[in-house]
Parts: C-alpha cells; structure tokens; sequence
C-alpha cells in the first residue's frame, strides 16, 4: 500500500514498493530519497528533519549545474538570476531546488509530481515540470517533462542528482565506469572552459575505484548502449548498480564528495541534456516552443 508521511523538511514523502524494492520520493524538488533492493540502499539518503544534503536526489530544471555570476542573454538583453551558490558567485541547480511539488498521481508503484516556473527576474518564462516515478521489481524509471506555459519560446535544460551507493560496501572501495571520451576543463568557480580527451583520474571507461579519484567533473562524447547511456558502479563481489539515461541525457556530471553527512566518500552521477553555464555557452541548450512539451527518462538498474 502506497503511503504519504508528512516530514518537516523535504515535504510530503511518498512510498512506493514493487516486490523487494522500495522507494521514497520527496515533494521538495520531487527528489529522489531512497531507493532500496532486497534490503540494500542503492542511493545516499538524509534525516527526516533535514534537506537534501549536496542536493541528493533533488530534480533539476530549467538548467543543470550552474550559470556564472547568475547573468545571461536573452535576446541581447541582460537577465540576472539570484545568486544561490554564494562561495562561487553562480545561480546553480535551476529554480525549483526549495519548491514544494505537487500530486498528481500517486499509486503503490508510481508517483506523478509536477511544479510551476513562473516568470521572474532572470528567467521570464512560465513552464510546468512534471516528474514520473515508476517502480518495477527490475529498476527504477524517472521521466522528467517540461511544458512551456509562456507565449515565446523558453531556453532549457533538464537533469537530476542522485548519489547511487551499494550500503553494505564502503563508496571508496566501489568501482566507477563510465563510458565518456571528453571531460570539460573548468575554472575555480566550476564554470566550463573548454573541452579535453578524458585522461588519468578522468578516464572513467576501464573503470575507477571511487577511493582512487576526486573531482567535480562532466564529460561528454557520452557512448550509447541499447540506445541509452549507462554510467555503472560496482563492489569487487560482481554486484553493481546502473544509472542509465536515453539519449537526450548527452552529458554526465560525476561530483565525488568528502563532506556528504555521515560517510567518508558519497558520489553524486548526474544526467544531464547540458553542461554547467548552457544559458551563456549554448552548449547542449535546447528552446521549447510555446506550448510545446520535452520529455526524458533516466534511471537505476540494480544489479544485485
């Protein structure tokens, strides 16, 4: 029986179950909570009383990662977004990482949530963003839709941030592939500056133990498989546990961090339609007609 429990920090949560799995979703940035099989945490969680710590699981839209100095161009003319990361000096992770969303559709397996951008300063579009939660007894499914609401075309870029884990295996001992052939280079305050081939630590296609590396990177030149990108972590036992991502996902950001509460190594793997600054550079940026819609999935594939 599906279930909604009120929490006092991340909203309502909602419980779905499919065989062995469970999953709990947040109505604050209709984030990813937990996601458990056959008793195992797949993904890094946080307390009842408190936020999604380093934006863990939290849903990202109208852009990914950040936007320097919180100013772009629209149409020749200057739009200054709120400064949300303060000790970088950017607008980060899009405008809807502290709003409430709603239910739409909640079942014992699947969840609907949706949210409204209204216009503001440094964004003067009004869009809906519509989350699907799907749980199976194979994997979890996430579709993220965006409709613009607005009378002109709207720039955009979707993505998500979810720590995947195996709990009963320390995250440094597990093993990272990622299948990219180029990373972006990137200045102090973590804003794109150009392209390079994948090398060293960043080369993630044999694979990496987590222990072994320690960056704040995406990468590109992404290969599919099936269709589909797949970014795997996996225990020295054989088990691993898959985020996949259709083709509209072309960029992965892979953030391996030493201050996630209550562990020594957490690693957030990141799908993304853009890069970090998509509102400057163009790179990645889609613009949906109005009343048009854009929809991609992602996912986790336990393989346990």
């Amino acid at each position: 029986m599906t279930s909604a429990t009120p929490r006092p920090a991340s909203g309502t949560n909602y419980t779905l179950r499919a065989g062995s799995s469970t999953v709990v979703v947040a109505s604050l940035a209709a984030a990813l909570r937990s996601y458990e099989c056959d008793g195992v945490a797949l993904t890094e969680t946080w307390g009842d009383g408190d936020i999604p710590a380093g934006g863990g699981g939290i849903l990202l839209a109208p852009w990914p990662n950040r936007v320097a100095d919180g100013r772009w161009s629209l149409h020749g003319k200057e739009q200054r977004l709120d400064i949300t990361e303060p000790s970088k000096g950017n607008a980060i992770h899009g405008l809807l990482r502290n709003t409430g969303y709603r239910a739409i559709d909640v079942g014992d397996s699947h969840a609907v949530l949706e949210a409204e951008v209204f216009p503001q300063h440094g964004y003067p579009f009004h869009l809906l963003h519509r989350a699907t939660y799907e749980l199976t007894e194979e994997q979890l499914t996430v579709t993220q839709e965006l409709t613009n609401l607005s009378d002109d075309s709207a720039p955009f870029a979707l993505g998500a941030h979810p720590y995947l884990k195996i709990s009963d295996v320390p995250t440094e001992e597990l093993t990272l592939t990622l299948l990219a052939d180029e990373m972006f280079e990137a200045d102090d305050r973590s804003i794109p500056t150009g392209r390079a081939p994948v090398a060293g630590q960043h080369d993630l296609r044999e694979g990496r133990r987590i222990g072994d590396i320690q960056f704040d990177t995406a990468f590109t030149g992404l290969r599919l498989r099936g269709g589909r990108h797949e970014h795997v972590l996996s225990a020295p036992d054989g088990r691993r546990v898959t985020l996949w991502a259709d083709a509209s996902f072309s960029y992965a950001h892979v953030y391996v961090s030493t201050i996630y509460p209550g562990v020594s190594k957490a690693v957030a793997i990141e799908p993304m339609t853009a890069p970090a600054n998509a509102l400057n550079s163009g790179e990645g940026l889609r613009w949906l007609e109005a009343g048009a819609s854009f929809a991609a999935e992602w996912g986790i594939l336990p393989g346990l």
